[in-house]
């Protein structure tokens, strides 16, 4: 009885909520396993939005109405959002173990995104294994030219990680939209208006790139932005090269890293984008364990700051 409840409750759209002021709304990633209790916890930290996240598979079993009546319950009367629901796994190679599970996951919060009151679903584009990216360009045109159409009926939005997994051109397990040669190929491939990226300066700047002129160029692509900051010790660079023992590079929880959020937050105005920056914890070398949500809110009121602090209503 209480799943027929539940399954009902979130059979009809999200009740969406007011209008944010500030324009961008400041985050962070909820694992989807967690579940709304995990939310309950959080909310009072003064998160405006939460990427619900999926990690390679989930449709099996899963009750995704039940898990949007919770959420959607949780956040009543709080103004705080879903951004985005996510699945992050590799739906291209059909060797890969989880494949079939994956691709299921995309075509269920595709169907299922508007239960949470969000049009965004998010995720690795995925990778022939071990296979340089060019040779991904058919298993993608493949699998996401059907995907964006589902999802394009439907009203959605889909947007692609740019975080390698440890691969690089030539090799890798899980993602191919890793930098801007690639993703020149992908939107070549399939040139649908509702294909995007879910960007973050993090991954380019432990390549070595520059975030900020790439965002330049980018920005109108940008569906949403992984609040993950970085760390490149240039000192180890110039004297061991990022090829040996010596780490360069550190993921950084925002407000502990090199980044210069207020010119990314300013870039994105300027170029329309009204969505999410939400946090990716985990990853920061300080700031975790113990520490994983003190780090999470310094990071939060960080960028809230870098936003321009609180919204202030113009004279009449």
């Amino acid at each position: 009885m209480a799943t027929k409840k539940a399954a009902s409750a979130a059979s009809k759209k999200a009740r969406p909520a007011k209008p944010c002021k500030e324009g961008i709304r400041i985050g962070t990633l909820a694992p989807a396993d967690r579940g709304a209790g995990y939310l309950r916890q959080i909310l009072p930290h003064g998160f405006e939005s939460f990427s619900l996240t999926f990690w390679q598979e989930a449709c099996k079993g899963f009750d995704i109405k039940r898990l949007a009546a919770e959420v959607n319950e949780t956040l009543a009367g709080t103004n705080a959002v879903i951004s985005s629901v996510g699945i992050y796994g590799n739906p291209l190679d059909p060797t890969a173990e989880k494949h079939k599970e994956n691709l299921g996951t995309w075509n269920m919060l595709i169907d299922n995104a508007h239960l949470f009151g969000c049009d965004l679903v998010c995720g690795f584009a995925g990778r022939i294994i071990d296979k340089p990216i060019n040779e991904s360009m058919k298993a993608f045109k493949a699998i996401f030219g059907p995907l964006a159409k589902r999802a394009a009926d439907k009203g959605v939005r889909i947007a692609f990680e740019n975080c390698d997994m440890g691969g690089d051109w030539n090799r890798g397990d899980w993602n191919i939209a890793q930098n801007p040669t690639a993703w020149e190929m992908m939107f070549n491939e399939v040139p649908a208006k509702n294909l995007g990226l879910q960007w973050e300066p993090c991954h380019q700047m432990v390549s070595l790139i520059d975030p900020i002129p790439q965002l330049r160029k980018w920005a109108p692509r940008v569906f949403h932005v992984h609040g993950k900051d970085a760390t490149v010790a240039w000192d180890v660079v110039r004297e061991h090269g990022v090829h040996g023992p010596h780490q360069f590079a550190w993921h950084r929880t925002p407000g502990f890293g090199d980044t210069n959020w207020t010119d990314v937050i300013s870039i994105l105005r300027m170029n329309g984008f009204n969505g999410s920056i939400d946090i990716e914890g985990w990853h920061d070398p300080v700031y975790r364990d113990d520490l994983e949500m003190t780090g999470q809110v310094r990071g939060l009121n960080y960028l809230k700051a870098c936003r321009g602090g609180g919204y202030v209503e113009n004279p009449k």
